[in-house]
């Protein structure tokens, strides 16, 4: 670990809002976890009277940050991993994924939020070949979370830079774009970028994310598909390209009938 891996540090709690719901804590709630409080419990359960599908948004994307690390840790050979945005640790983490396929792969975990602080330990496990850190960075200093991720990464070989669902709390959308190129801008070349976001293609998942806006929550745009696409501009696509989450490399064949254009869209890319 770094000099900036988590110590123990209590001053951290008395920045957590429990009167209010977290997205993070929320997420965690949908997820089947255990890290959240009656009023983020409240809120999901308002948000899923809304939009039922949310849960299964939420699941799949997990799913695909998965599959989408395990194409990059098998299928591409990276050994090193960018994770900005991670949210509250879950079952398996990106460390976890990675060095299941090579117990050598390295990580580095971003997050502002002090929540997210508190259980930045259950990132900080990994194979005694790998190794895995936690800096407390913002999104906003791409430039900064490089420098110190560059402690721990070799940044002069290609890196894995996950974005999972962090660029929606941007509220400017080209703003979100010129983010994701300055991180992209200080990785070599054979880097790769997997990313998924919320979309606007369902009319009751955006009421309910409007309503959810409102409610003093951290507010998270969905965008257009287009949109999600725009990220990867000048990176190579990785088949089957950006598109619905379920779509992307699944395990299983889609069950007959049922829905894969859920609203979560992603794919990952190659920087030439």
């Amino acid at each position: 670990m770094t000099d900036d891996a988590p110590a123990d540090r209590p001053e951290s709690v008395s920045k957590i809002d429990t009167s209010v719901p977290h997205s993070a804590r929320i997420w965690n709630y949908w997820l089947g976890g255990t890290d959240n409080y009656e009023v983020d419990r409240v809120a999901g359960d308002r948000y899923r009277e809304t939009f039922p599908g949310i849960v299964d948004i939420a699941r799949a994307s997990r799913a695909f940050l998965a599959r989408s690390v395990r194409h990059l840790a098998a299928g591409a050979g990276i050994r090193q991993y960018l994770d900005v945005g991670t949210g509250l640790p879950t079952a398996d983490n990106t460390h976890q994924i990675a060095q299941r396929v090579a117990p050598q792969s390295r990580v580095v975990y971003v997050d502002n939020d002090p929540l997210v602080l508190m259980h930045a330990h259950a990132l900080l496990t990994s194979t005694p070949e790998g190794v895995t850190d936690y800096l407390q960075g913002d999104l906003y200093e791409p430039e900064d979370i490089l420098a110190r991720a560059g402690r721990t990464l070799d940044l002069s070989r290609p890196v894995g830079l996950v974005l999972s669902g962090i660029l929606g709390h941007v509220a400017d959308y080209e703003e979100s774009r010129a983010l994701v190129r300055r991180l992209m801008a200080g990785l070599p070349p054979g880097s790769h970028l997997s990313l998924n976001e919320g979309a606007d293609i369902d009319e009751t998942y955006n009421r309910a994310q409007r309503a959810y806006n409102e409610s003093g929550a951290l507010p998270y745009h969905l965008r257009t598909p287009e949109q999600i696409a725009g990220y990867f501009e000048g990176l190579e696509p990785v088949e089957p390209g950006v598109v619905p989450v379920q779509r992307w490399r699944p395990d299983v064949a889609p069950a007959a009938g049922r829905r894969h254009d859920l609203g979560q869209i992603g794919g990952v890319a190659r920087k030439p």
